[in-house]
């Protein structure tokens, strides 16, 4: 494949350095790949409709053969996915949180129904032994809706640079690898 795009989309607060997904961002550009990071509108205070919106543009524009979401993005991308959005090669969730969370300034983005398909080619969901926003046994139900791959990572928290996710060397390959077929 030639110059693959991969889009990232950050979380509730946004995931600026130390948390992988800058790093990330960083990695795939200084290797020439093509990378979107945008900063979701007002990321500490977020409204659904706006980042859909924002999100959709964003994919128009870039068309990105790979997502990489992590947290209240996996929650955006369930939300894209119930709308008319392009397919892509390869979605990559990490840390989502519980489809019906009740955090008072996220609340647009709850509950969230999941669509028929999440339009990915191949799809790799990632949680945590002990992440407090979502439990494993949610997280099986949904890597079995859509027959998919489920990696639990152990007592490995939100998977944030909290609990020690700056630089993570397997979401970097996870990514290359796609890219490479």
């Amino acid at each position: 494949m030639s110059n693959p795009k991969t889009l990232i989309l950050h979380g509730w607060g946004g995931s600026d350095t130390p948390h992988w997904q800058a790093w990330l961002a960083c990695k795939l550009a200084s290797d020439y790949g093509t990378v979107s990071f945008p900063m979701l509108d007002n990321p500490h205070f977020p409204s659904k409709n706006r980042w859909v919106s924002q999100t959709k543009q964003i994919l128009a524009d870039f068309k990105p053969d790979t997502v990489v979401c992590h947290s209240l993005g996996c929650i955006l991308w369930f939300w894209l996915a119930n709308e008319e959005i392009d397919h892509i090669k390869h979605l990559i969730l990490v840390a989502p949180p519980s489809l019906d969370t009740k955090i008072e300034t996220i609340k647009s983005f709850f509950p969230c129904p999941l669509s028929v398909s999440l339009h990915a080619s191949k799809i790799d969901l990632i949680v945590s032994s002990n992440d407090a926003y979502m439990g494993i046994g949610e997280a099986k139900e949904i890597a079995k809706k859509y027959d998919i791959k489920l990696e639990i990572l152990h007592q490995a928290g939100h998977i944030n640079n909290d609990s020690g996710f700056g630089e993570w060397e397997h979401i970097l390959e996870l990514v290359k690898k796609q890219d490479g077929v």
